[in-house]
């Protein structure tokens, strides 16, 4: 093979090999995010979720669900709106790989929170959250349920009553909005508080 064929092989392998991600490009695409949900995903205000330490499978599934129409919010429906898929998956491999800050349970409703977390309620049909969320409220990356361990109660708890009331429809088969459907707005307050200081 003549140097000029050869020149010509090399060149054409790497026109054809994709470019390596430059490091940081998660978190320069998630500066972005960080007005709402904290720089490290450990959002500040109780109403928008903590994003660090999340699957990275479930945070580009709400992303594009928030994208695509099949999730709506007045906040993230716009900011998700322009992102692309490749945009998706780099901010969601950047928060995923944050650490969790777990807040607090409140002490009054701790008994409660953790009998249905652990045991549910079976006198009304409600699944214990850890056999699906886990134990530690770590979740199941595979089966695509949320680690929820840590989360702020006052957005666990708008998400449970969204559910309950129908107004969010991404759960696969409608298992959430069948369990949320049988809590009780005392239940939903106690579980979510419980999950704050879960970790």
């Amino acid at each position: 093979m003549t140097l000029l064929a050869r020149s010509a092989t090399v060149f054409l392998v790497l026109a054809m090999t994709p470019a390596p991600a430059l490091a940081g490009d998660g978190a320069q695409k998630a500066a972005v995010c960080a007005g709402c949900h904290g720089a490290d995903g450990n959002s500040p205000n109780p109403e928008w979720p903590k994003l660090a330490g999340q699957h990275a499978g479930y945070l580009r599934a709400q992303a594009t669900a928030f994208r695509d129409g099949a999730r709506q919010n007045a906040m993230m429906s716009p900011m998700a709106a322009n992102l692309t898929d490749a945009d998706i998956a780099d901010i969601a491999d950047h928060f995923a790989a944050q650490k969790i800050k777990p807040g607090t349970a409140r002490a009054d409703l701790v008994a409660t929170g953790e009998q249905l977390y652990r045991g549910g309620n079976g006198q009304n049909g409600i699944p214990a959250c850890m056999s699906c969320h886990s134990p530690t409220g770590a979740g199941n990356p595979a089966a695509g349920y949320p680690a929820v361990g840590g989360q702020h109660a006052v957005y666990t708890a708008k998400q449970l009553t969204a559910y309950k009331n129908g107004e969010r429809t991404t759960d696969v088969n409608a298992v959430m909005r069948t369990i949320a459907g049988r809590m009780s707005a005392a239940e939903i307050e106690a579980v979510a508080s419980y999950i704050e200081g879960l970790h």
